[in-house]
């Protein structure tokens, strides 16, 4: 494991565009975070219960999620800590 990789962890970002945002961040103080493997949740259930759902469960059947990318996310509102379990979905959740 790398240094980088061992100070990452999984967060959800709000931005006040509307923006959920789940991927890896070494930091989240600041104006800008930086986020490795960034996907865009565009669609989730209701099933999920709300964005923080999406940290608490992951994107459950019928979420939109887009591919992976590496991002800078300005304009934040929200970072939230990712359950193990939540990480799974993500990493797992292809778009349908």
């Amino acid at each position: 494991m790398s240094k980088t990789e061992a100070t990452e962890r999984a967060v959800l970002v709000t931005t006040s565009h509307r923006g959920v945002f789940f991927g890896y961040a070494n930091n989240t103080d600041g104006n800008v975070i930086k986020l490795r493997a960034g996907r865009l949740c565009i669609y989730w259930p209701a099933t999920n219960k709300g964005f923080m759902g999406l940290a608490a469960m992951g994107p459950l059947d019928g979420s939109r999620v887009g591919p992976p990318a590496d991002i800078e996310i300005r304009n934040i509102t929200a970072v939230l800590e990712v359950t193990p379990a939540a990480v799974d979905r993500w990493e797992s959740s292809p778009w349908k």
